[in-house]
């Protein structure tokens, strides 16, 4: 487990470097498509959100939502990705979706940083962000080393 410490730059940028991003997204992508029919279902996406408790959990305590309300809110997160109302996410509807969120976060970080404990394996979008980040201040101080 590592602390990394992130700023919307780090996150901008990240979303910025469209090789970074598409690798990290299409990564993130084919672990939710249970299937591998290339494309996200309502169902695989509502397991997805199911899976991270992102909207179950408030602070680490559980706070009971009705189910019909958590299906509600599910199927309106699908809606906001499905954007071609197919009744399917595929990769470019999941990028752009992706890109949006990540700039928003981004925005709303600004410039003050912010610490998070992420283990080293952690695949999440900031922990991909912060890595893009850290490998260009190695360049850059492996660049700026006085030649022997």
């Amino acid at each position: 487990m590592g602390v990394v410490i992130i700023d919307g730059t780090t996150v901008r940028d990240f979303v910025n470097n469209e090789e970074e991003f598409n690798k990290s997204v299409d990564s993130q992508f084919s672990s939710l498509d249970l299937n591998h029919d290339g494309v996200l279902s309502r169902a695989e996406l509502r397991t997805a959100f199911q899976s991270m408790r992102l909207i179950e959990t408030h602070f680490g305590l559980d706070d009971v939502t009705p189910v019909d309300e958590l299906h509600r809110l599910y199927d309106s997160i699908f809606d906001g990705f499905d954007l071609d109302r197919s009744g399917f996410v595929d990769t470019s509807e999941f990028r752009a979706e992706m890109k949006k969120i990540l700039l928003a976060i981004a925005d709303g970080l600004g410039s003050s940083p912010i610490q998070m404990a992420l283990e080293d394996d952690d695949p999440s979008f900031l922990k991909h962000a912060a890595d893009l980040e850290a490998s260009k201040l190695a360049s850059h101080d492996v660049n700026s080393q006085p030649k022997a």
